[in-house]
């Protein structure tokens, strides 16, 4: 766990969010963590490559970036030019 305050905060709230779920029916259970889960990566995502964007302006490296993301550098490389090409359409 996190020894940041703002991740064990946000930790316990999806946490009891999906507590909370218990009294459901199954599929009504399971339906709700999905769309959770998928809200999450959503904002998660956007921040992560907002953030590797700004560490690239920066001239950080692939190696570096990936480490502190937990992703591959080939990894970090596919985001950025993912989100280039997402940009360039968006225009």
């Amino acid at each position: 766990m996190s020894d940041d305050a703002r991740i064990r905060h946000l930790t316990a709230d999806v946490a009891r969010s999906c507590a909370q779920t218990g009294h459901l029916a199954p599929g009504q259970r399971l339906r709700l963590v999905t769309e959770l889960r998928k809200s999450l990566e959503k904002v998660t995502g956007r921040a992560l490559d907002e953030g590797t964007q700004a560490t690239r302006s920066e001239r950080w490296g692939l190696r570096r970036v990936g480490a502190l993301a937990g992703l591959s550098h080939e990894k970090v490389r596919y985001r950025l030019a993912r989100n280039t090409l997402l940009k360039g359409a968006a225009r």
